[in-house]
């Protein structure tokens, strides 16, 4: 007597059962994101700019505008230029100092649930030390991101980003001053193999983290009055526009340093997010986006768990660094 036994489904049946809410946290450094996406630099404000659009824990992780040790007004205006695909800006890193930051932003900061990255900004090595330093003691937050892309006075105008010596020495100074995770932010207007190179020793000297691109160098030009759209005659790139230069820049670092990259430049949907996954960033900001949709970080947010649930994939960190070459 033979007992009677089901027939196994078909193989396309079970192909088709799809994911339905597929994991997107990550880790970096001492941070658990409970998804891949956070705000660009000074696109938000502070956050509390965005509040009113939506709940800011719906995102994996809020950055904040830079912060400097002392009170900055920024450029003359105008300071913000359109171009196609994208936007020129020079705001010349206005901000009110370090102990306003503080004041200001603590109470905001402890209402949230979400990690909180501070950006920070100087023109001196002690000067970054010294914000840190402010920062980790006086506020609840949890990670920096070390913006190296602002001018370095005592190097004649040259940036920190340009030389692996000048950045390693701001990361190791920044890291004696604070126990909170650290992303160093760079530059893309110095050649490919300066920028590991600088990424690889902000690495060595305790950056848990790489943030790539900032601006690109550029400029505007009103025709009618013969005269530069901004004030400050050029200024940092933005938006779409770069989207191809910025993955490029991700692809090379992914396959040259260890490190988690927040992968930033021109992100504007989940698909766009998710090809600097594939080429091998573990998160995203969003920023130009934030300004013309500023819905833009919870659509793309849906938007990835949607994507992944059609494709099958249960876990974000699945994706990364799955671009195929040949």
């Amino acid at each position: 007597m033979f007992t009677k036994v089901s027939p196994t489904p078909p193989l396309f049946i079970i192909e088709s059962i799809t994911i339905m809410n597929p994991d997107l946290s990550i880790q970096i450094g001492k941070m658990r994101w409970k998804n891949p996406v956070t705000t660009g630099s000074g696109t938000v404000g502070q956050g509390d700019m965005f509040q009113n659009f939506y709940d800011l824990n719906i995102l994996g992780a809020l950055t904040t505008k830079s912060v400097s040790l002392k009170k900055r007004g920024g450029n003359p205006p105008p300071r913000i230029a359109e171009t196609p695909s994208g936007y020129l800006n020079a705001i010349g890193l206005q901000n009110p100092g370090v102990d306003a930051f503080i004041k200001k932003y603590k109470t905001f900061f402890e209402g949230l649930s979400i990690p909180i990255i501070v950006s920070i900004a100087a023109t001196s090595v002690e000067d970054y030390a010294e914000v840190a330093k402010r920062l980790t003691q006086e506020m609840r937050i949890h990670a920096l991101e070390i913006n190296i892309s602002c001018p370095n006075i005592r190097e004649e105008g040259l940036q920190f980003s340009c030389s692996a010596l000048a950045a390693a020495s701001v990361v190791k100074a920044v890291r004696r001053a604070s126990d909170l995770t650290l992303i160093t932010k760079l530059t893309p207007n110095v050649a490919t193999d300066v920028n590991v190179e600088v990424a690889r020793a902000c690495v060595s000297e305790g950056s848990d983290a790489i943030a790539a691109i900032n601006t690109l160098q550029g400029m505007a030009i009103d025709l009618n009055k013969r005269k530069p759209k901004l004030a400050n005659v050029t200024g940092g790139l933005s938006g779409p526009a770069i989207k191809p230069i910025a993955l490029r820049w991700v692809y090379d670092l992914a396959q040259k340093i260890q490190a988690p990259i927040i992968a930033m430049g021109g992100i504007a949907t989940a698909e766009d997010a998710l090809e600097f996954i594939v080429c091998g960033a573990t998160a995203v900001a969003v920023g130009t986006a934030n300004f013309y949709n500023p819905l833009a970080a919870p659509e793309i947010i849906e938007g990835m768990k949607t994507w992944l649930s059609k494709q099958n994939i249960s876990k974000i960190s699945d994706l990364r660094k799955s671009l195929t070459t040949m």
